[in-house]
């Protein structure tokens, strides 16, 4: 089958769907699947099946800022490969996001599936409702990472769609060589993620300079936040500031980490890098979101703390570096818990919705 699967996101920049984008194709590939990936990118491609469609811009959205291309030279890109691939299905993650999905949404040449990631709320679904509920009928099978997401783009736009959770490497990850460390460190806690209000590293930053927290937090990533934030640590050799890492580097740090730490304030529709964490058996303390709790149960697999409460987030941190038989429980079933999120799993489905879906279109002609 020649699968063409399309992110809106650049695929240079690290993110939760574009992961999800990227593991799938190399899972896809690995079964024998003509697979290729179509999307920014602002340099060179990461993977060697990867078509660029341009440089992306970054905007506003879900809270956060998102390096999109909703410029004319990328649709025309994505005309053209679309054209010249004859896929035999196109799978669009956030279909409706300006840019190659939703250029390709709108040409329709294949059989299409489209995966909705975000939650929270949308601007754009609110007040362009109608345009995009017309646009989404275009989508032959719908699917969403996580109740959350579900009730987003339903309450909005309506129809069905089917609940497919996020899927992880798990074989990859579990083989990484963790990340070296010198003898007699401090308990490390991992932080991955963009530094901006939303993902609530001001919160673990403050948790861990009040409560005088004797661990050494790396942090890893980037954003508005971050000129701040640096300065706020400026002397305190507990923060180690990384910028952005690769995978293999992130999933190196976290197989050496006590902790990995998700402070997470709110938009997080499904808790991806959680299952990462666990799969890589470290201890996991995160927000209690909605999205997280779908992958994490507090005190069976995690620790799991009010939003913004840095007073209970260190109490946390303190729990999962002090207590030995703590963390080895939590760490235990947090490597059981990740295996049901196996992409060898997520692929078999989405296999059978391709299949599906091009039947359909072969029967209607």
């Amino acid at each position: 089958m020649r699968v063409g699967i399309i992110s809106p996101y650049s695929l240079t920049i690290p993110g939760g769907v574009q992961a999800q984008v990227l593991g799938l194709a190399r899972e896809l590939r690995s079964r024998g699947h003509e697979t290729r990936v179509l999307g920014p990118c602002d340099g060179p491609p990461p993977e060697s099946f990867i078509t660029p469609l341009g440089d992306s811009l970054p905007m506003s959205a879900n809270g956060s800022i998102a390096p999109l291309a909703p410029d004319p030279s990328a649709a025309l890109r994505t005309l053209r490969v679309l054209s010249d691939e004859s896929f035999d299905v196109i799978h669009l993650h956030e279909p409706l996001a300006p840019g190659p999905t939703s250029t390709a949404l709108i040409v329709h040449r294949a059989p299409t599936v489209g995966t909705f990631h975000a939650a929270g709320t949308s601007a754009s679904y609110r007040i362009l409702q109608p345009a995009l509920a017309r646009l989404i009928s275009r989508i032959d099978h719908k699917v969403v990472v996580s109740k959350d997401a579900l009730e987003l783009v339903q309450s909005h736009l309506g129809g069905e769609y089917e609940v497919l959770f996020n899927g992880v490497e798990l074989d990859h990850i579990r083989a990484v060589t963790p990340w070296r460390r010198d003898r007699g460190d401090r308990p490390v806690v991992f932080f991955c993620g963009r530094h901006e209000e939303r993902k609530g590293l001001r919160v673990l930053v403050d948790a861990v300079r009040r409560f005088e927290l004797p661990l050494t937090v790396w942090i890893a990533g980037d954003g508005p936040d971050t000129e701040t934030l640096i300065a706020s640590t400026s002397g305190d050799d507990r923060f180690e500031w990384l910028g952005r890492v690769t995978d293999e580097e992130k999933f190196a740090r976290l197989a050496a980490a006590e902790v990995f730490c998700a402070p997470s304030l709110h938009g997080e529709s499904f808790g991806v890098v959680l299952i990462e964490a666990m799969a890589a058996g470290t201890t996991v303390v995160a927000s209690s979101l909605q999205g997280y709790r779908n992958v994490a149960t507090d005190g069976v697999d995690a620790l799991l703390v009010e939003p913004g409460d840095a007073a209970m987030l260190a109490s946390a941190l303190e729990a999962a570096t002090t207590d030995r038989a703590l963390s080895d429980r939590l760490r235990r079933r947090g490597s059981e818990r990740a295996d049901d999120f196996a992409m060898t799993t997520l692929a078999d489905r989405y296999v059978e919705i391709y299949g599906e879906v091009t039947a359909r279109r072969a029967i209607a002609g």
